[in-house]
């Protein structure tokens, strides 16, 4: 691991071209006043693989970053999957950032439009949704089936253990539902749950906002990087930096208190646009 880590530092070293993760994730904090003043990282090897004469590894570096913002410090953690390939030679070749996969297993779908009904409200336990994001950010809960394209299922997680209703089953197009090894799409595909946060008027409910800066923890961010109607993650607000901006957490890419745009996400492109949720029921 020691020799997969000095490779690892060297490559980061050479990702400081302009348009690089790492380059626009400090642009990102200078913008907004801040500074990474610190970074720390190891990492575990989750796979290997032998095949045709070399060993190909994957494995999962855990950065974390001390952000200094006027006076207020934060730490940011960020769990990063890379794979590389050993050759004959004990060279390590092809060693590369596995990209975020955004689009999550199963039909993309428009969720079935709730019917025109009496709206009624909920309990929704803000404290109780960003304690279990804090608790499962980098880890999965075994009650839960755990998909290799993540992010929705984590936050239909948090939104549950906030005590959002579910309701629906065990019609997949219609509603928001976890059930024995079943959901409906909206659990787990992002397209989905984002259409179902927009139109549910049953279950779990929410009102879109238009600024980022009006959501508080427990509130959902949908993300359309592509910016072409496709949308592709989902993250859950658990906290705020100096200046009131949301801190997320999120799966796929694991992540705990990264700033909200994602500027500094391999999938982030010019014409991302965005979706802000109030969780309705107080």
């Amino acid at each position: 691991m020691e020799k997969i880590k000095a490779f690892w530092l060297d490559f980061f070293r050479q990702e400081q071209n302009e348009d690089s993760w790492w380059n626009r994730k400090k642009a990102l904090w200078e913008e907004r006043g801040g500074e990474i003043v610190r970074i720390e990282g190891n990492g575990r090897v989750f796979e290997k693989i032998r095949f045709d004469h070399e060993q190909h590894d994957r494995y999962l570096i855990h950065l974390t970053y001390l952000i200094k913002q006027d006076k207020h410090f934060h730490i940011e953690e960020q769990v990063i999957p890379y794979q590389f390939s050993i050759n004959s030679r004990n060279e390590i070749m092809n060693h590369d950032k596995i990209k975020e996969r955004e689009v999550e297993e199963g039909e993309i779908t428009f969720p079935e439009r709730e019917a025109e009904a009496i709206v009624a409200r909920f309990s929704y336990d803000r404290l109780a949704a960003v304690q279990y994001a804090e608790r499962w950010w980098n880890g999965y809960n075994p009650e839960y089936h755990k998909f290799t394209v993540d992010c929705t299922n984590f936050i239909s997680q948090c939104l549950r253990a906030g005590g959002a209703p579910m309701h629906g089953a065990s019609v997949r197009e219609r509603g928001w539902w976890y059930v024995g090894n079943n959901w409906s799409f909206s659990w787990a595909v992002a397209h989905s749950l984002r259409w179902y946060l927009s139109g549910s008027r049953q279950g779990l409910q929410a009102k879109e906002m238009m600024d980022a800066a009006k959501l508080i923890p427990g509130d959902v961010i949908c993300y359309d990087f592509q910016g072409n109607g496709k949308w592709d993650h989902n993250t859950i607000v658990v906290a705020k930096d100096a200046y009131g901006m949301p801190l997320v957490n999120a799966h796929t890419d694991n992540s705990r208190h990264r700033y909200w745009s994602y500027e500094d996400s391999t999938a982030w492109t010019p014409n991302i646009q965005y979706k802000f949720f109030r969780i309705s029921g107080e």
